[in-house]
């Protein structure tokens, strides 16, 4: 088991010879967002621990930017604010996968 309901790990590497990679598309920002919508939304609680993490490199830059979810081992991309938001309710609040930003 888990020791966390969702683990959200957001790629947020920069890389330094200037190839392509999530900090590009504001991997930070998107990061912040979702760690305080969760909060705001009052979705990590004693029943559904959600804990929202900062990644280096997760190597698929090339389809970025990147989250994956643990325990399902699920990777997403995501272009704005609608995608996580959508992310944020279907997969960390009622655990369905959301296959359109699936990679």
């Amino acid at each position: 088991m888990s020791y966390f309901d969702k683990h959200v790990f957001f790629c947020t590497n920069q890389r330094e010879d200037g190839s392509a990679c999530c900090a590009d598309h504001g991997a930070q920002k998107a990061r912040d967002y979702v760690k305080n919508k969760v909060k705001q939304l009052g979705i990590n609680n004693p029943e559904n621990t959600i804990r929202i993490n900062s990644a280096g490199c997760l190597n698929r830059c090339d389809e970025g930017p990147v989250i994956v979810i643990y325990p399902e081992g699920t990777w997403y991309t995501y272009v704005d604010e609608s995608d996580l938001d959508e992310i944020i309710e279907k997969h960390l609040k009622n655990s369905r996968i959301v296959e359109r930003l699936k990679i």
